[in-house]
């Protein structure tokens, strides 16, 4: 599937995917969303929230699209600008980092490989501005959270196990658990340009793409032998 990463700017919003969108686990302070979330325009919110963040500091997001439809989009921001940041059982993310709060892809096919390219997108992005490291709250996900149905369903409610990035492939990418958890682990990607991130980034983001394509012919061959 042929696809294109781009940054998110001031007029691409509506082209986000339609959870992120409206999408309020970030966004919005927890004291927030139990006060009145319900009565709250979602969509405006997110805008504002993403408008702000981009005046005063700076690119936020990388758009990931196929054929001109958007497939899936990852957020970054200062810790300060994010409301649910300072939440976390590990929190608070490090004074040098960035923090990645989306990592969402609107499909099930070839999701690993879309996640490592807009992973690659964000790294780019940070190191060319000068950031030293970028850090996330993964989330540890159990059997029951699996069984949930898919993750990628826009209309899935905001919930730690809809809005968060899973820790495994986290770390997969390259990310190191910095703040231990069971269940909200923090994790951290060095950006430093004297560390070799760029080397360590691509060796994780082509072992991911290589599994990603061993899993899409494993499919195949079931499908193929299932036919028969």
């Amino acid at each position: 599937m042929s696809t294109l990463v781009t940054g998110v700017t001031l007029d691409s919003f509506d082209r986000l995917p339609s959870h992120t969108k409206r999408c309020r686990f970030w966004v919005l302070d927890p004291a927030t969303i139990q006060a009145d979330g319900e009565s709250l325009d979602l969509e405006f919110e997110n805008e504002a929230w993403l408008s702000m963040i981009m005046l005063e500091w700076g690119s936020c997001g990388q758009l990931l699209e196929s054929k001109g439809d958007a497939i899936g989009c990852a957020l970054y921001a200062p810790p300060g600008a994010v409301p649910r940041s300072t939440k976390f059982p590990t929190s608070p993310v490090s004074a040098d980092a960035v923090l990645l709060t989306t990592l969402r892809i609107e499909s099930e096919i070839d999701r690993e490989a879309h996640s490592a390219s807009l992973i690659q997108a964000v790294v780019a992005d940070l190191v060319n501005r000068g950031v030293r490291a970028l850090e996330a709250f993964g989330i540890r996900r159990t059997a029951e959270d699996e069984t949930a149905g898919p993750r990628a369903t826009a209309s899935l409610s905001c919930s730690d196990t809809t809005c968060m990035i899973d820790a495994d492939f986290l770390e997969k990418a390259g990310f190191e658990v910095v703040a231990p958890h069971h269940r909200y682990p923090r994790l951290r990607l060095e950006l430093d340009r004297d560390h070799g991130w760029k080397e360590d980034v691509e060796s994780a983001l082509e072992r991911l793409l290589i599994a990603a394509s061993l899993t899409m012919v494993d499919i195949e061959q079931k499908a193929t032998v299932g036919a028969r």
